[in-house]
């Protein structure tokens, strides 16, 4: 097949540049790195061999050590293999950096530059500029931050990669060999398991040095080409935030971290309004200024550096000097400068005195024994049964009386009591010191019923905050299969309940719901997950429109294509007119943040794709987006099949235990990746409920399985052919935004997948047949995607993120050779306490280069 354009080029700038700059390892003044990287390349000749020939892990060292005799010790055969994993690891940054700087000459096909075509198109056009116009004054994209442990670099290493990027986009060898020596002597992992508030700091090194300037570029850029005002569009581009606010599963969070990243977040952003203030500073330097000067010199120096214990909202200050230097340019100075003035006045217009919102998560277990808490101990004064538990879910939403007071929880209390009080009070300072939008949003994880919303409220009346003053939105987070099915009938009974209604009307008549892909694609298998959200939206959308609440859908989604991500741009710009999607908001966790929004370059793409998604589905939506009943109950039946097929290798009583010894899963509670516990009550034996989505996907990437990516799709799409639906499943494909992109979203997870790493396995005499199950439904799969698409490789639709893929996957197979062989060797309870040791950090130190290599291993 002739390569295109885009494939050439990439090859030229990103995998050629690769092997060139790679030899510049040699080169670096540290001997053991020189002989490692002299030896890599035999070894990872002799792991593809290996691997090709379908040879254990043991088989394919044994043969590499066998041809270095040197290395004779068991000792020596060791440290060279952490000297591999080291010198990968590092190999993989050079990767990333360079294939960011060549972002811009790569290109991406379709999706290049498409949010400024549409608006350079509008300019002719008067109806489209009014309507693009119109759709932004009520539109927003929200990238929530979290902290899920799926991207390991430290802050060191990011501005290193940073650095890179720069140095290799104009070939500066001096500096990238100075890079590349300051990158050989930087750790990669902790040595301690980060609390909430390191996790904080190392995620706002991409506020501070990504977000803050991309998001002022790109609303100054729409505010200059449609010529609007910027307070007429408001904000396009919110940031939101978890570490230290996300304390569900996660006995590390408490009040006192969630206070110490609040202020964090706040600090931060001053600093960079500081340096921003220097530069207006030392340019504008005329009279009539002198007192606006001063004032904004105050604010910015004594919040940056002497911050106070209890800050006030300082946003309408900031803003009121700006605007008044401003004034005095255009009227004395003929607006010389004036541009600086409002890049940093758009900025503080954009970030506040909150650079993001810090949302806090619980989950209704949690929520529901506080508030059980507070009946026990006050039950005269809440009026609410102390049975109130124990009550069915229409006797407890009449029980709760939704009465104003100001309860305080004692010493006797659960400690997640105490942290769920407490951070109900914080709430009122956080606010206080940057506005609602500092905090506003509190995520009911688990949602189960509408008593779940209305218990927390309640929690919040008994907690001081009054009812014409409650500032703050309630998101319940729907994940099961079950929850999903059941949620449009919760937020109906919700719209229907008086007080919540009330509450609702004080809040704008808006209403957030988030819909969370991870413990859904656990739960269900890859097509029923995505089928089930799709289905909940056009319900939940249903019912909204009929109770006149603007719905918002926050999706927990931004990861692997097996966590709900992929294209995801994809997704917002096929949604059909049954779904609501005047907002996108979702989360952006784990290796997404630095592989999508790492760079400014990279950033700037992402968000103009899912701005331009949000403009588009709306303005031009395509007829095939909007499901017939007759497409809605094929995929109902794909779902189903899937379902099942999925539930049938649940069920099997070989599954965790596969995953349990096959896998990295156990080494993933080992190593300090986050302040999160691998799973929910970590004290008791191993249950799939208890484990979180993000070690289950994890464990199946480093597998090179990906069983929660596509699963089922293959069984499932077999049976449509044999049941003459297949022209059907073909035009669903052709027409719908959504089916399609779920099914390339599929390709890309398959396309990560390498079974012949683990072909060894089938002949294992307890775990034999179970691999062979995984590897027939992946080629089973494979036929069946490829037939749909019409095409004859994976991704062929999409060869530059293909050829991506691929060499990433060539860079970090030697890793997945040493991690299996490592696995093996702990499993056959040969080695004494000190290898097992040794052994287990080889498993932990393998586990961060492929998932850094894998930028959406899964």
């Amino acid at each position: 097949m002739k390569q295109s354009k885009n494939e050439a080029v990439f090859q030229d700038e990103v995998l050629t540049r690769f092997e060139l700059f790679k030899s510049l390892f040699l080169t670096l003044p540290f001997q053991r790195v020189k002989d490692t990287g002299t030896l890599l390349p035999f070894f990872a000749k002799q792991c593809e061999k290996g691997v090709d020939q379908h040879l254990t892990p043991d088989e394919i060292i044994k043969s590499f050590f066998d041809q270095h005799e040197e290395f004779s010790s068991e000792e020596q055969r060791i440290d060279l293999l952490f000297r591999f994993v080291q010198y990968i690891e590092r190999q993989v940054v050079l990767f990333d950096a360079i294939e960011d700087s060549s972002f811009q000459m790569v290109g991406r096909g379709d999706d290049e530059n498409v949010l400024g075509a549409l608006i350079k198109n509008a300019e002719g056009n008067g109806d489209m500029r009014r309507k693009i116009v119109s759709k932004l004054k009520d539109f927003s994209v929200r990238l929530v931050l979290t902290a899920h442990p799926t991207q390991f670099y430290p802050g060191p290493v990011l501005g290193i990669i940073n650095d890179l990027i720069d140095a290799i986009k104009t070939n500066d060898i001096h500096s990238i060999h100075l890079l590349l020596q300051q990158l050989g002597k930087t750790p990669f992992i902790n040595k301690n398991k980060p609390t909430p508030v390191d996790e904080a700091a190392s995620l706002a090194w991409f506020l501070e040095n990504v977000f803050y300037k991309v998001a002022s570029e790109i609303q100054s850029f729409i505010d200059d080409e449609l010529d609007v005002d910027t307070e007429e569009v408001k904000q396009l581009i919110e940031l939101g935030f978890w570490p230290g606010g996300d304390r569900d599963g996660n006995p590390n969070v408490s009040v006192e971290s969630t206070k110490k990243v609040a202020a964090l977040l706040r600090t931060i952003l001053f600093r960079c309004y500081y340096r921003d203030f220097r530069i207006v500073r030392r340019r504008i330097t005329f009279r009539g200024v002198e007192e606006y000067m001063e004032n904004l010199q105050t604010l910015f120096y004594e919040n940056s550096f002497n911050p106070v214990e209890h800050p006030e909202d300082e946003t309408d200050n900031i803003i009121t000097n700006l605007k008044a230097i401003k004034n005095v340019l255009e009227e004395y100075h003929n607006g010389l400068f004036v541009e600086i003035v409002d890049d940093l006045l758009r900025k503080v217009m954009t970030f506040g005195c909150f650079f993001t919102t810090l949302d806090i998560r619980q989950d209704s277990r949690i929520l529901r024994d506080a508030t059980d808490y507070l009946i026990q101990q006050n039950q005269e004064a809440t009026g609410v049964p102390l049975n109130y538990l124990e009550l069915n879910e229409a006797d407890k939403q009449k029980a709760l009386k939704f009465k104003e007071l100001d309860l305080s929880v004692g010493d006797d209390a659960d400690p997640l009591t105490k942290d769920t009080s407490g951070v109900i009070k914080l709430l009122k300072e956080i606010q206080r010191s940057g506005s609602e939008r500092a905090a506003q949003r509190f995520i009911i994880s688990n949602c189960q019923q509408a008593s779940d919303i209305l218990g927390l409220r309640q929690l919040f009346l008994w907690s001081g905050w009054k009812k014409d003053a409650l500032t703050i939105d309630f998101v319940p987070l729907f994940e099961t299969v079950d929850d999903l099915t059941r949620a449009a009938d919760v937020m109906k009974t919700l719209y229907s309940n008086k007080e919540y209604k009330a509450h609702l009307k004080r809040r704008g008549n808006k209403q957030t719901i988030m819909l969370g892909y991870s413990d859904s694609t656990k739960d269900g298998g890859y097509l029923m997950a995505n089928w089930s959200i799709y289905r909940a939206k056009i319900e939940l959308t249903a019912i909204s429109r009929e109770y006149d609440v603007d719905l918002v859908f926050f999706d927990g989604r931004g990861g692997p294509p097996a966590r709900g991500g992929g294209k995801t741009q994809r997704f917002y710009a096929s949604m059909g007119k049954e779904i609501a999607n005047d907002h996108i908001q979702l989360t952006i966790q784990g290796q997404t943040i630095s592989s999508q929004y790492g760079s400014l370059d990279t950033a700037r793409f992402n968000i103009e794709q899912l701005l331009h998604a949000g403009i588009i589905s709306d303005l031009k939506q395509r007829v095939g987006d909007t499901l017939t009943k007759h497409q809605q109950e094929i995929i109902d039946k794909l779902a189903e099949l899937s379902h099942h097929k999925f539930m049938d290798l649940r069920t099997n009583k070989l599954f965790l235990p596969y995953l349990e010894t096959m896998s990295p899963l156990k080494a993933l509670s080992s190593i300090n990746i986050s302040s999160r516990p691998v799973k929910r009550n970590s004290g008791r034996e191993l249950r799939l409920e208890d484990l979180r989505a993000i070690s289950f996907v994890t464990s199946w990437s480093q597998l090179k399985q990906n069983i929660p990516g596509f699963y089922g799709v293959g069984t499932a799409l077999q049976w449509a052919e044999k049941n003459n639906l297949w022209k059907d499943v073909q035009q669903l494909y052709v027409s719908s935004g959504f089916f399609q992109t779920l099914i390339d979203n599929c390709m890309m997870s398959m396309t990560k997948s390498n079974f012949d790493i683990t072909a060894y396995m089938k002949e294992d005499k307890v775990y034999g047949e179970f691999w062979k199950n995984l590897h027939a439904e992946y080629q089973i799969t494979k036929e069946y995607l490829l037939k749909l698409s019409g095409t004859s490789k994976l991704m062929e639709n999409y060869p530059v993120d293909r050829e991506s893929i691929l060499a990433r996957e060539g860079i970090v197979l030697p890793l997945l050779v040493i991690q299996h062989y490592a696995i093996r060797a702990l499993n056959s309870d040969k080695l004494d306490e000190a290898q097992r040791e040794d052994y287990s950090k080889l498993i932990a130190r393998t586990i961060f280069g492929v998932i850094n290599a894998g930028r959406n291993v899964a």
